[in-house]
């Protein structure tokens, strides 16, 4: 594709089918505690923080609607099931591999997942040799996503200016992250968790365009 030299995915529910475990577990988990959300009211508001930032929201939320604070345990235990569901359930998301070969720029993650975290998923599907060492999480930056910091971080190890930086996302969040580092950001609903509405929520966030699988992708990136 003219004018693009690095891509930089983000990995949760755009490289691995990871969103749809997420939060399947995390809505289990907040309704024990009295809060209930509709799926894509939850996608829009949460998807794509990582991780302080999202116990930081929940709890606020918590507070707000006089549930209190959120219990000690809550996060470990959160956490603690996320990962056995991923490290038994974890699949990657077709067509990658295509895309990875059919592209010959710079290749970077950037996910809000924690880094240890981010690293087990990928070596779990099979990409992790794709991208290493560029891969890069939440935790190494002062400011998660919507903020841009993550992307220009990955950029600026790639060697790559922003402007020539595609970026593949699944979460409002994290598309205008992409928007604010002055990135081209496609948007991706071909993972497990994409609502209905999930384009035309990345699309009013400033997604330039949006795909249904990577093989779609794929075929945008060779002009076909």
């Amino acid at each position: 594709m003219n004018g693009i030299s690095a891509i930089i995915f983000d990995c949760d529910g755009v490289l691995v089918d990871s969103e749809r475990i997420y939060q399947a577990v995390e809505r289990k988990f907040l309704a024990e505690i009295g809060l209930a959300y509709e799926l894509e009211d939850y996608q829009n508001r949460f998807m794509g923080l990582k991780s302080a930032d999202y116990l930081k929201a929940i709890e606020a939320e918590s507070l707000a609607n006089g549930k209190g604070a959120l219990p000690a345990d809550f996060a470990a235990r959160l956490y603690a099931e996320c990962r056995e569901r991923l490290m038994r359930d974890l699949e990657g998301l077709p067509g990658v591999e295509a895309v990875l070969r059919g592209f010959d720029g710079g290749r970077a993650v950037a996910s809000s997942s924690a880094l240890h975290l981010l690293h087990d998923k990928l070596h779990k599907t099979g990409l992790h040799h794709h991208f290493n060492p560029h891969i890069y999480s939440g935790e190494q930056v002062e400011r998660g996503k919507p903020y841009p910091d993550l992307f220009l971080h990955a950029a600026a190890q790639l060697g790559a200016a922003p402007e020539s930086c595609l970026v593949v996302e699944d979460a409002v969040n994290g598309v205008r992250a992409g928007v604010a580092a002055g990135m081209t950001v496609w948007g991706f609903v071909g993972g497990g968790h994409a609502s209905p509405s999930l384009e035309a929520r990345l699309r009013e966030a400033g997604a330039a365009a949006v795909f249904a699988s990577h093989q779609d992708i794929h075929a945008a990136l060779n002009g076909s």
